[in-house]
This record gives C-alpha cells, structure tokens and sequence, in this order.
C-alpha cells in the first residue's frame, strides 16, 4: 500500500508476530513471542511525539509535532500551533508533557535547532484552541530535550542538548508544588558538551551524573550549589540522545549504551574500575551495522521485570548526507541478557512502508491492557505498535 492511498489521518492496522521467542510476566506462556499491532496514525513527519491525556477525559491522547491526535482512535486531529519548517524538519524536538503552569492540564516543553529556544506549550485546558507558546530560554541549537530529576526531589527537568553546554531548567513551584510557569536555569557545564547526552549514577554513589561523548560530570550532593567534576574517560563522537546509563552485564557497575547517531553502529562500553580505582571502559558492539541510531529507551515490554533496550533507525536524520541514511527504515528492541543483546525487528523496510525511532519515540501502555507500547515518530510518518501480549 502507498503512502497516498492512506491519507494524513489513514489507518494501517497490521497483526504480526515478533521473529523469536520471548517471555512474558507471571502466568503466560512460555517461549510465546509478543503480538503486536502496528497502526499508522498519519503521514506527518514530526520527529518526535508522546502519549498523555491531552483533555483530561480519562483516555490517552497522541502528541506529534504541531498536532494532538483524539483518543482511543486517534483519527481525530487537533491543531496545537505552527512550528518553522526547513526543508523536512519541523523545528520541534521534543513533546514532553509538564503541567508547567499549574491548572492541572499537562502543557508540551519543546525545543529547536534553527530558533535555538527552549518553550512550553500552554494547553488551553483540552479545548480546540491554539496553543499559546512560551519562551523559556534562547539556550542555542537544540539538538533534543532530555527530562531527568537531578536532584531527587521527585521532579524532572528540563535539559536540552544544545549550544555545547550543559544548563538544566528547573520548574519553579509554588508552596502546593504545583507548576508557575517559571524555571530557574542552572549552569552545570561550559562549553565542551557535543552531540550527545546521558543522566545515570555511574560511579555508584546514589546521586545521577551526566555522560557527554567525551566524558562524564560527576554530581555533588548539593547539585545546584556546588561544583560538578568533570572526568575525560573516553571519545565517542556524535552519539545519541541519550546515552543510556544501566548495568549491562549485572557486574554491580553502570554500563553506557550508546547509538551512533549519524553513522553506523549500536555498542555498549562495559565499566571496570581496578584496584587502584582507576576506571576504563570497554567497547561491545550490538550492531555495528545498522546506522542512525539516535534515541534509545529502555523500558519492560514483555513484563518480565527486566527492561529491553527500544531503538531504530532515524530516518533521514540529516537529509541524505548521513552513512546509510538510504537504508531501509527499522524499529527494533533487544533483550538484554547478561551482557548479550538479542534483537527483535518489530518493522524493517522502505520509508514508505514501515517505521523508524525519530528522534523521540514514547513508550506507554495506551489501551490499559497492561503491556507497554511503542509511538514512532519520524520523518516517515508517525506509527504506533500496540503490544498485545504474548500468543496464547
């Protein structure tokens, strides 16, 4: 089926079942591969997209780009605002859901590469309106927008890879801890900070760190208020967004996952600290033969209490500059297994045809049946791949 014949609100549902076997959670089959749904919501090309209740009638919404799509089945579109469009990139990085001013309706913190801006999105309380745009800062070229607690007080912020340094925007609450529609900037690092970044405790002290291509940032206890150490352990290039910090090999040491996001390649640096606490990582490859890794997320789909890693291809990350960027598309997962990697390819083929990771794909079980599904955002199109458990 061509792209044309399905419309920008067109519908593709497609049953299939995962090439290998997997385990499901307490009482399901043994060795029954996971079913899955794929369902092309439209062909806008937004690269990055979420799930949340948009207006607050109990049903999860989709979120891609400059438009919400209705709940539960998303043929219903709504515009949220304009963004720039350059080429065919739209400049919106990111659709994070944050109740930012408090009314108890989830808003959108995005970002671009061309405006250089961090915003929020303000819903208008789930009515058909516009949504009113709020600068947060000019923080230079957004590559995408990370949520992560830095401080473990039970709430993210915002940090954009952007302008080669490192800034974390925390909302400012009131004395309720409800959202004002204020975030205080904090400066964590200057200069330094490329194409890629990641948020994990590496060395195992209960405080998260930050790992850039070229090293990572140690956190202080007080980490608005004191200074972050800087260690320059190794040189990855331009990585992905995130860098994943996680015990591959269940050592009882963090690990790195790392995609290439503009090249060839998916390898994991195992950690290893000797008995002089000198720390050296070592490369794995995952894949060294799939290119434009750029978003991974590592969440339990199969509800065995172990997460996979999510990933795929993005397509046309920079036009057609990229190694591979001609490639044939693909949205994967990998079970992680002692240090192994084992993919499942969830869709392979031509652009047209089937899907990539975008640069912000969004895990969430959509239908409440209880398995976690996948939105896949992209330049090719925006596609959800509902998990429904394994075949009985």
């Amino acid at each position: 089926m061509k792209r044309s014949q399905l419309g920008v609100l067109g519908v593709l549902a497609v049953q299939f079942l995962c090439p290998m076997g997997v385990y499901g959670g307490e009482g399901n089959v043994p060795n029954a591969p996971l079913v899955w749904e794929r369902i092309r919501i439209g062909d806008v090309i937004y690269e990055a997209g979420s799930i949340f209740d948009v207006n607050k009638d109990k049903v999860l919404d989709i979120v891609t780009g400059e438009y919400w799509f209705e709940g539960p089945a998303f043929t219903k579109r709504h515009k949220i605002c304009d963004y720039a469009r350059v080429d065919d990139y739209y400049d919106g990085f990111s659709d994070y859901p944050m109740d930012v001013n408090g009314d108890g309706y989830e808003d959108i913190i995005t970002g671009g590469w061309w405006n250089s801006t961090l915003r929020w999105l303000e819903n208008p309380q789930g009515r058909p309106e516009r949504w009113k745009v709020h600068d947060i800062d000019k923080c230079g070229n957004v590559e995408t927008t990370r949520f992560w607690d830095v401080d473990g007080d039970g709430r993210v912020e915002a940090i954009p890879n952007a302008g080669g340094n490192l800034i974390a925007y925390r909302l400012v609450v009131d004395a309720n801890g409800k959202g004002t529609g204020k975030f205080t900037r904090h400066v964590l690092k200057t200069g330094g900070v490329g194409h890629g970044l990641g948020f994990g405790d590496v060395n195992g002290d209960g405080r998260g760190d930050f790992v850039t291509p070229d090293g990572w940032l140690e956190a202080p206890k007080d980490p608005w208020n004191e200074k972050w150490t800087w260690h320059e352990e190794f040189h990855l290039g331009m990585t992905s967004v995130p860098i994943l910090v996680h015990d591959v090999n269940e050592d009882g040491k963090a690990d790195l996952i790392v995609g290439v996001g503009h090249d060839y390649g998916l390898f994991w640096l195992e950690q290893q600290v000797d008995a002089t606490g000198k720390r050296t990582w070592t490369r794995h490859d995952i894949d060294p033969d799939r290119s434009q890794y750029h978003d991974l997320v590592l969440e339990d789909l199969d509800n065995d209490g172990r997460p996979e890693l999510i990933t795929g291809k993005r397509y046309r990350a920079h036009a057609f500059s990229d190694p591979g960027s001609l490639d044939p598309c693909g949205l994967y997962y990998f079970k992680i297994e002692g240090g192994r990697f084992r993919r499942v390819t969830l869709d392979y083929g031509p652009a047209a045809k089937a899907s990539g990771a975008g640069i912000y794909l969004w895990v969430a079980d959509i239908d409440g049946n209880g398995w976690k599904d996948i939105l896949a955002p992209g330049k090719d199109g925006v596609y959800l791949f509902k998990n429904m458990g394994p075949l009985r």
